[in-house]
């Protein structure tokens, strides 16, 4: 595999830390629990999709772009991240955001994520639930090329084989402070969603016969579409790194049992998860990703899915700056 063979815009703070969480470890009294703190890359607030972006907008330069498409849900990290390196390199950015739940709160609609979106300078616009996003993300691209304009569609999450490439990079660098700490890491699990971090990650082990498993707690599909998807795009873009026939199915893992009421909908074992990281960790999690992630890593040490004694590494994917669209979730917060 050859990363450099790829035009990438360098924005990651990286590498970004891997960390003990002591206060954790002792709480759930299983493994030992480690976080990678994807959350602190720097781009406008951070989260996994600053590395997709390192890939993305080089190849929106590549091809002469100069302004950016993208779509995701009312309180989207990632077009969060993708307007704030539209701004930092000079171009316009197109955001379509899918109401998904449905939620009529105030905080949601308008704070978190989609006031940065109007501050990073996006033009943004509201689309009902279960439209057609790539249709739609198309017909903009017609309209904009009509009045002049170079546009770049990057998917939904930024997940498609160029985007992956920057979780091939995570993985490179996780096993290279592994090594470095002379941990023997027995599971990295994180929040799936749109499938490129997954996709990445289980292409980079593959790919350097780590043999380090990756579990995915899904927050939005059923695990055997989640698990296609992952695995479809994992293959695709071992293919673009040259290495077809890499990934094995066996690899892709996830374990859909926390979404709750769906994509973007509170659960319990989100509250509590988000609760506890900031009061024992003093870390801050999102409340659609890595708080539905942690939710199912805390479950599944406490059923003794991990042992006492491994070493298991959550990837925290960011998205902190969504807490302030789901205050409600958390109205019955108490003081120690």
């Amino acid at each position: 595999m050859k990363i450099t063979n790829f035009p990438r815009v360098r924005i990651t703070h990286g590498p970004t830390p891997l960390e003990f969480m002591p206060r954790m470890t002792e709480a759930l009294g299983g493994p030992n629990l480690y976080i990678k703190r994807d959350d602190c890359t720097g781009l406008g607030s951070g989260g996994n999709k600053t590395r997709k972006l390192e890939f993305l907008m080089a190849d929106a330069v590549k091809h002469g772009a100069d302004t950016i498409i993208t779509q995701g849900a009312t309180q989207s990290n990632h077009a969060r991240q993708t307007v704030a390196i539209a701004a930092k390199m000079g171009m316009k950015c197109e955001i379509l955001l899918e109401d998904r739940t449905g939620s009529k709160v105030e905080n949601y609609k308008k704070s978190g994520n989609v006031f940065l979106d109007l501050l990073y300078g996006a033009n943004v616009q509201e689309v009902p639930g279960g439209t057609d996003m790539n249709a739609a993300m198309a017909k903009l691209a017609e309209e904009l090329v009509a009045k002049g304009q170079k546009p770049y569609i990057i998917p939904g999450g930024g997940s498609n084989p160029i985007g992956a490439l920057g979780y091939v990079v995570c993985a490179l660098e996780l096993v290279d402070q592994f090594n470095t700490q002379g941990l023997n890491v027995s599971s990295v699990v994180h929040a799936t969603g749109s499938a490129g971090t997954q996709a990445g990650l289980v292409a980079g082990f593959e790919g350097t016969r780590s043999q380090i498993p990756v579990l995915g707690i899904g927050v939005r599909a059923p695990k055997e579409a989640q698990e296609n998807n992952v695995y479809n795009l994992a293959v695709k873009t071992a293919e673009l790194l040259g290495v077809p026939g890499s990934i094995s199915r066996d690899s892709v893992k996830a374990n859909c049992d926390y979404v709750g009421g769906g994509y973007g909908v509170p659960t319990d074992g989100m509250v509590e998860a988000v609760t506890m990281m900031a009061r024992l960790e003093g870390i801050l999690l999102d409340p659609v990703y890595s708080g539905k992630g942690m939710a199912g890593l805390i479950d599944l040490c406490r059923k003794g899915h991990f042992k006492k004694g491994e070493n298991v590494v959550f990837l925290h994917t960011g998205g902190s700056v969504a807490l302030y669209g789901y205050m409600d979730a958390f109205h019955g917060l108490k003081p120690l």
